[in-house]
């Protein structure tokens, strides 16, 4: 990459864009415990784009407008020496995906802007001015990466493969969002993905002059689309020298055995090639190396099962190699990989037991070196002499950081939210661990209230992870915030059950195909270690949560357990009926439900809805097809049927997730009042 020259501070001042603080003023008034009126309020800065020599980020802060239920997402550049930043874009709209040019001359990014129906690519100088729109494509951009002699900029648009024209994608798209008939036919699946029904688009590569022009297809002509599921930036890469470009497309023709492959596409002859072929589970995730001696991908090797990410790296100077599995030896699953500026290893995130943490992989094989320790770690570039990230806590969201690549040391970059934040009186957070089922040592995180006082008894809010198949490290959430729950006056905790990510293969792979046992094992084990502390009131104990967490909600409903009250948000209820969900055609890794109908019963919660009699609030939105509604529904009707006291709270605009502000409020604030029925807040 060439050097970004003759910009620096003073070259930015005598342009006349003054660099802006971040709310740096602190408040005078008494600090408070977060509230979700409070959280809302917060900036959320997200992954940063380094320019060239490393010495300037530029990250989208998105902010949101409670009371119009709006967000809005401006373009900063933070100087990664000082902190020192700008604001870029007006932020009136939503300004995503930033990329800067290798010369340093342009950011690209993705708006929606003015008469814009669809996200269009966008540029503009780094020092301001006016944005520059390249595209007007009918089926929308996403995922901008530039070539490297800064003069194109690839994108993915998802397209109508049988039309030719833009115009006749566009008139197509006018036709369908103005007709009365409204059916959709399918021949194989999948047919939908988390909160979207796929339909015959498929999602391909173009490129485009940065003096605009027609898009030019690249993979298109090749007859390999991207993968259609969540088609994005981490789905291709080009290579330096601009001949090559690396992306991941479908190569399951059933529908029925999800198969990612990594393929590359020769520019010059147009053609694509498959490297992966020969693994039937997942590949992922292309990087060429700064120098382009090398391809990086990350890769599963078992089909229809929750697998590490492994890191393969192939030598693309020594033709006929096989690619080396560079963390054959290493039992943490690698993600968000990065190469280190001088191409002689990689930056790579994995969950480290309770923390997700950066390493250091070398491309010799040898175990990976942890290179943070405290927090949780996301959003890594590297670029000339400067590794930065986005650095998050159970008490503080994201914040761009610089990393010391040698030491693991942070340096604060973004202090979009320190004004809000010194208001705040956080709880304390420890993690602990206690023996659950198997005798196997569980982690737990506790976070305890604000002014905890040990002399006093507390409730405490069990917090049941998704996934299941993910860790709970020590992060900032915004849909189920501990410090909120534990601001209410709860000792709020969240313990990594058996399945959980982060703590080796076999402790994730333990609860297949039996998802009851170990982890309800482990809940009731937490509840033992908790009511042995002397500020626990086992009283007033009370457990929720959303997906699996849901699901085991359900489970606990159907067998003994010790809490007052329950939430089950977008729970999977019946396992029968989950056939329905996004990925319910999938081939399953043991035994279908018609094959071993006890063995699928027995991990069903309805099958003991005899048992059923824990007060219980149930939330569902209708968008969400991960797990569909009429999970919700069936449970609230059953425990209505029951006389089970219970409430039902239905989302028409929200999917699995609760994501727009006003809903958000309403949900926390149905949330605590549930709780506090059955296990009332605060020290006794």
């Amino acid at each position: 990459m060439r050097v970004l020259k003759n910009w620096g501070l003073i070259g930015l001042a005598a342009c006349g864009l003054a660099w802006a603080s971040q709310g740096l003023a602190q408040s005078n008034s008494a600090k408070g415990p977060l509230t979700p009126e409070l959280m809302w309020q917060l900036h959320r800065v997200g992954a940063p784009s380094l320019s060239p020599d490393g010495r300037f980020s530029v990250v989208p802060v998105t902010r949101f407008d409670a009371e119009s239920d709006r967000s809005f997402t401006a373009l900063w550049v933070i100087a990664t020496e000082t902190g020192t930043s700008r604001q870029l874009t007006s932020g009136e709209g939503n300004d995503v995906s930033t990329v800067w040019s290798p010369d340093g001359k342009w950011i690209a990014f993705i708006s929606k802007r003015g008469n814009d129906q669809a996200n269009q690519l966008y540029v503009i100088a780094p020092d301001g001015g006016e944005a520059r729109r390249l595209t007007g494509v009918p089926t929308g951009v996403s995922a901008p990466k530039w070539f490297p002699d800064s003069q194109r900029i690839a994108f993915i648009s998802s397209i109508f493969p049988d039309l030719q024209t833009w115009e006749d994608q566009g008139k197509r798209l006018k036709d369908r969002a103005s007709t009365t008939m409204q059916a959709r036919v399918w021949d194989k699946a999948p047919i939908s993905y988390w909160d979207r029904f796929l339909d015959e688009r498929q999602p391909h590569l173009y490129a485009i002059s940065i003096n605009a022009g027609d898009p030019v297809a690249l993979t298109r002509p090749a007859g390999v689309a991207i993968e259609f599921r969540t088609p994005g930036a981490e789905d291709y890469d080009i290579a330096p020298d601009g001949q090559e470009i690396a992306f991941v497309g479908e190569s399951d023709t059933k529908g029925t055995r999800p198969n990612s492959d990594v393929f590359v596409l020769s520019l010059a002859a147009g053609t694509a090639r498959n490297l992966t072929r020969a693994n039937l589970a997942g590949d992922n995730e292309p990087h060429y190396s700064p120098d382009g001696r090398y391809l990086s991908w990350s890769s599963n090797v078992i089909v229809a099962a929750p697998d590490r990410q492994r890191v393969m790296l192939l030598d693309r100077q020594a033709p006929g190699a096989a690619p080396r599995d560079l963390s054959a030896n290493w039992d943490w699953s690698a993600s968000e990989v990065t190469w280190a500026a001088d191409s002689k290893a990689l930056w790579v995130i994995a969950e480290d037991r309770p923390t997700r943490r950066l390493f250091r992989m070398d491309l010799t094989g040898a175990t990976p070196r942890r290179i943070t320790k405290d927090g949780d770690f996301a959003g890594i570039a590297a670029a000339g002499r400067n590794l930065v990230g986005l650095q998050a806590s159970f008490s503080s969201p994201a914040t761009l950081v610089r990393i010391d690549g040698a030491t693991g040391q942070t340096s604060q970059l973004s202090r979009f939210n320190d004004a809000l934040l010194a208001k705040v009186d956080m709880g304390k957070v420890e993690s602990v661990s206690y023996r659950g089922g198997n005798g196997a040592d569980i982690q737990m995180w506790v976070v305890k209230p604000p002014n905890f006082d040990a002399s006093k008894k507390y409730p405490v809010m069990f917090l049941l992870h998704g996934g299941p198949h993910v860790g709970i490290t020590d992060q900032w959430s915004y849909r189920w915030n501990a410090q909120v729950f534990a601001g209410w006056g709860y000792v709020t905790t969240w313990h990594n059950f058996h399945g959980s990510s982060g703590f080796g293969d076999a402790f994730t792979d333990a609860i297949q195909p039996d998802w009851v046992t170990l982890p309800y094992q482990d809940t009731l084990a937490a509840a033992d270690y908790l009511k042995a502390q002397k500020w626990v009131d086992s009283e007033r104990m009370v457990a929720a949560g959303g997906s699996y967490g849901g699901y085991l909600a359900t489970v606990l409903l159907g067998r003994p357990h010790p809490f007052k009250a329950l939430v089950a948000h977008a729970p999977v209820y019946n396992q029968y009926t989950q056939i329905g969900a996004d990925y319910g055609a999938n081939e399953n890794r043991y035994y279908e439900a018609w094959e071993e109908p006890e063995k699928f019963q027995a991990t069903s919660p309805n099958m003991l809805a005899a048992n059923f009699k824990t007060p219980t609030l149930v939330v569902h939105g209708q968008l969400d097809l991960r797990v569909p509604v009429n999970h919700g529904i069936e449970l609230f009707n059953t425990l209505q049927k029951k006389g089970v006291p219970s409430r039902f709270i239905y989302y028409a605009n929200e999917n699995h997730w609760i994501l727009r502000p006003q809903n958000s409020l309403f949900w926390y604030e149905e949330v605590r009042k549930w709780v506090e029925t059955y296990a009332p807040p605060g020290g006794q």
